[in-house]
């Protein structure tokens, strides 16, 4: 699939970036724990509001669905 292919690419070149900021973050005296807590928030609500877009706009990815997982939290 290409889509899983393009998703694993975009995830490579975040990869090193996203560790940086963890690092920074532990680094100012933050746990890892709560770090991964707080980043794993911020990047479920970015999906959120990534989807609610998409929906406002009237075309549903099902990428951005099956992130989602359809869960109420």
């Amino acid at each position: 699939m290409a889509d899983m292919k393009h998703n694993l690419t975009c995830r490579q070149s975040l990869a090193s970036a996203f560790q940086a900021l963890s690092d920074e973050a532990v680094k100012a005296g933050w746990s890892e724990g709560d770090v991964a807590l707080a980043l794993a928030e911020l990047a479920e609500e970015q999906v959120i509001e990534v989807t609610a877009k998409v929906i406002m706009e009237g075309s549903v990815h099902p990428q951005l669905i099956a992130a989602g997982g359809g869960r109420n939290s």
